[in-house]
């Protein structure tokens, strides 16, 4: 099996909790927060923590290329005013450095917002400089770029947002994009049809390019194509369908990456996991 799908588990009680919740639904692959994401500060991990993490994910026999951490959600690398961009990179650094204790090996993050302070241009060019901060003073993490739904002020639902980033990086063997498939459609990318998600994913590759694909997030869609409102639904209950997730469960360019649901009802997820794997043909 060349597909590792799981969900976005909870580490509730501590982070070696969530292998153990992965396991418990079937999961090959999961993603978690590594401290609480909607606070700024929280106490270190300790040798004990990080120990027992490692233990756990072993014996859940998930690797840890098949875990993808998610950064806090206050997080704002392009913040326009210079003190909270600051706060978001001390808060962003924080969390890759937990990512390396963990032993794992990427974090998946938001781009940020402009506040309607700055141009989109001018925004990207503060993550990027957020970014290559991080990779200045940390290792072995790669920083995936999600796409977004682009609501509000969001940058990232453009592929040439995230093109834009991977292209001012210092250190392109360390960035990737993580595509979550209800952003991609309700930024205007349709993959409901195999027409559609050939082009879509041409795009994609012409723009950002394969190797980059670090992970995706797999979710239904609740609003319409193109309206760039973020808001997920369990799968074939939304407005993009069960195809697309066919053809990427037997789509060779998402092997050996984690597949993880961020839908809306928890307690499906192990059914949901069980649907995409029988999807394989």
């Amino acid at each position: 099996m060349s597909k590792f799908v799981g969900a976005h588990v909870s580490a509730s009680g501590g982070v070696f909790n969530a292998p153990d919740n992965a396991k418990k639904i079937g999961a090959k692959a999961f993603a978690l927060f590594t401290k609480n994401q909607r606070q700024w500060k929280a106490k270190p991990l300790d040798e004990k923590t990080i120990d027992a993490f490692k233990q756990k994910l072993e014996e859940a026999e998930i690797l840890p290329q098949h875990v993808l951490p998610h950064d806090s959600y206050l997080i704002n690398l392009g913040h326009p005013e210079e003190e909270k961009r600051q706060k978001s990179l001390d808060a962003f650094i924080d969390e890759v450095q937990r990512c390396e204790q963990l032993g794992l090996d990427r974090l998946n993050f938001h781009p940020g917002s402009h506040l309607k302070k700055l141009s989109e241009e001018a925004c990207l060019d503060r993550i990027a400089e957020s970014m290559n901060k991080t990779l200045e003073v940390t290792r072995d993490v790669t920083l995936v770029i999600e796409n977004t739904a682009g609501q509000g002020t969001n940058l990232g639902y453009r592929f040439e947002h995230l093109a834009h980033l991977i292209d001012k990086s210092i250190d392109k063997s360390r960035v990737g994009v993580c595509i979550d498939t209800c952003h991609m459609f309700t930024a205007g990318y349709d993959i409901r049809t195999k027409e559609a998600y050939d082009q879509t994913w041409k795009a994609f590759d012409d723009i950002i390019g394969f190797s980059y694909l670090k992970g995706m997030h797999i979710n239904d869609s609740k609003p319409d194509l193109g309206s760039r409102v973020d808001r997920h639904h369990s799968l074939g209950q939304g407005k993009i369908g069960l195809d697309a997730f066919r053809f990427i469960m037997n789509d060779p360019r998402m092997d050996d990456i984690p597949l993880v649901l961020e839908t809306i009802d928890d307690t499906i997820w192990a059914e949901e996991i069980r649907l995409l794997y029988g999807m394989v043909q």
